[in-house]
């Protein structure tokens, strides 16, 4: 009964399924992997959030690259402050307004942005502080550079002179004359005026949208190899009720192919008379 599982057809089902049901769990899997990886990532945020404001300040040479472990700690960083600009578009405790950033230029002639506060309204250079004089010594929370168009960060274009969108070193390169870090920092205690920015999460650590898209491939993925187990019950099912509707004889006769009465009467072994015959 199951010989038709040897049929060219039955070969090329049978390959696509052996081949199909690996792939989809190998899929589903690797998307489970993703979504267990972002949050690890969050909880490894959080944890590094909970502990920074207890940790003592490092040097900000002993900080850089920025990962996820030191995104958010405290470092500290000496020079003195040089070009200065606005980055629009900023909410802080729900009120819009805008970032007030200053370039410190430190030991070794590299720049580092500081964000040094936050005022409500629109971005107005005469609204804004100006920076201290002569050497500082700043203390605040490490950031990575941002990425224009994700977490909020506006990717507008066409701003006034002085105004940036994005706070990156890709973004600053033709605003400053300075070499920039791959890093800014928001400090601690806001100068007069403003109000201090508190630090992000590093991106790609929290459980957004992102990680709840993993986790719903992650599904689709196993749905699809299940559904590929049930189509093959099916027609192996189909397939043998089939055959055995044949062995029994119970399969409808097909259009066309029915016998005509004088074939079936020549079958019974009667002969027709002839015009020759009779004459």
């Amino acid at each position: 009964m199951y010989r038709f599982l040897l049929t060219p057809r039955w070969w090329g089902i049978n390959v696509f399924v052996l081949l199909a049901i690996p792939f989809c769990v190998f899929m589903g899997s690797w998307q489970l992997g993703r979504f267990e990886d972002r949050v690890q990532a969050h909880r490894t945020a959080e944890a590094a959030a909970s502990t920074a404001e207890s940790e003592p300040a490092r040097p900000l040479a002993a900080m850089l690259p920025v990962t996820t472990q030191t995104s958010g700690k405290q470092t500290t960083a000496k020079g003195r402050y040089g070009k200065q600009l606005l980055v629009p578009g900023r909410e802080l405790d729900g009120r819009s307004g805008y970032y007030v950033l200053t370039l410190l230029r430190v030991d070794g002639g590299k720049a580092l942005p500081v964000v040094r506060g936050w005022l409500p309204g629109t971005a107005d250079p005469a609204k804004a502080p100006a920076a201290p004089t002569g050497e500082v010594t700043v203390t605040g929370a490490l950031q990575a550079s941002e990425s224009p168009g994700s977490n909020g960060v506006s990717a507008v274009g066409g701003l006034p002179a002085g105004q940036t969108a994005a706070i990156s070193s890709a973004s600053l390169v033709n605003l400053v004359p300075y070499t920039l870090y791959d890093a800014w920092i928001t400090l601690d205690e806001a100068d007069a005026g403003m109000k201090a920015v508190p630090p992000s999460a590093p991106a790609n650590s929290g459980l957004d949208l992102k990680a709840f898209q993993n986790l719903g491939y992650t599904g689709e993925w196993f749905v699809f190899a299940g559904f590929v187990v049930f189509m093959w019950f099916r027609l192996l099912r189909r397939e043998v009720e089939f055959v055995r509707d044949a062995e029994l004889g119970l399969l409808p006769d097909v259009p066309g192919t029915q016998d005509t009465p004088g074939e079936k009467s020549g079958e019974a072994g009667t002969t027709t008379a002839t015009p020759s015959a009779t004459a």
